[in-house]
């Protein structure tokens, strides 16, 4: 898909937090430019990878503003705003576009199981009513986690209400058909399509999809990088089987501590495995595990981080 606002590889960066489980903009800064250097073209902060559920919505502000204070650039992230209040989700996505951000990533509101169509339709019509405009609303499938599925006949219905501000979707479903047949169906209008699966990066490419976001990219998207360049070929193939490889590797083990195992090993730097509860920290076999698993991926060590330039 050409002129995708977020096309490409896209990591849904780890939130980075101090002993006392308060935000730390300084380590977090660090790796999203890392990862803006290596294979990144944009960052999907405070999404499930970055906890952004485990936030209040001060701390939510202050991590987007904080990043931006640091050198990264607004307009390369994509900062998770849906919430189960309609006045938080419009708040933050408010606040997101007067930072500068060009798209926000919504949940739908997922506390209240078993909506319809029309009751989800009517949400997001208030979203955008009150937002606005001048920034892209960008919808998060995933319904294993919100349990609130975005079925085709509502996408539908909010292209068709909401052209050019519905601008395109994050399918962390893990299926397939579903990822193609929101490509086949909306893409041609501009609808961009994100697998949240690094597994299926080259083909959704293939398939005329804008690129990724996923959790893996954290420590993998050297890898996605290549693979979004070249496309096709042994090279790209070659790297489309570390990603697969390393998305199996991180979902070895419980998902986001065992992201955050990786890159405290990677960097020498223990304030990674600092998680909020009800997350908790990987058992030392647990943490063996995932470490292993991402060496037989062969993407060990990390291209370009090294303990010395973390510290920097």
């Amino acid at each position: 898909m050409k002129d995708a606002l977020f096309g490409g590889v896209n990591a849904a960066v780890l939130t980075a937090m101090t002993p006392n489980l308060a935000p730390d903009p300084d380590r977090m800064a660090a790796h999203a430019k890392w990862l803006l250097a290596n294979g990144c073209n944009g960052l999907g902060i405070l999404g499930t990878t970055g906890e952004a559920n485990s936030f209040g919505l001060h701390e939510r502000k202050a991590i987007l503003e904080g990043l931006i204070a640091r050198g990264v650039p607004a307009a390369a992230m994509m900062p998770g705003t849906g919430c189960a209040s309609l006045s938080d989700t419009v708040e933050l996505t408010l606040h997101a576009r007067a930072q500068g951000c060009r798209g926000v990533l919504l949940l739908p509101p997922f506390y209240y199981k078993g909506p319809s169509d029309d009751g989800l339709f009517a949400y997001f019509s208030e979203v955008v009513q009150r937002v606005g405009g001048g920034i892209a609303l960008y919808l998060y499938h995933f319904p294993q986690q919100s349990a609130v599925p975005f079925s085709l006949s509502l996408l539908g219905q909010l292209l068709q209400a909401y052209p050019g501000t519905i601008k395109g979707v994050k399918d962390s479903s893990g299926d397939y058909a579903n990822m193609q047949a929101m490509v086949r169906e909306f893409a041609r209008d501009g609808f961009e399509v994100y697998s949240g699966s690094d597994e299926f990066l080259q083909a959704i490419l293939a398939e005329g999809g804008a690129g990724c976001i996923t959790a893996a990219s954290n420590a993998n998207s050297h890898w996605g990088g290549i693979v979004y360049a070249k496309r096709t070929g042994p090279e790209a193939d070659a790297a489309q089987a570390t990603l697969t490889a390393t998305r199996r590797a991180a979902t070895s083990v419980p998902l986001i501590p065992g992201l955050r195992e990786v890159i405290a090993r990677s960097t020498g730097d223990d304030g990674w495995r600092t998680i909020r509860p009800p997350h908790l920290k990987l058992t030392a076999p647990q943490a063996e595990a995932v470490w292993a698993a991402w060496q037989a991926a062969g993407a060990l060590p990390l291209p370009g981080l090294s303990p010395a330039r973390a510290a920097e």
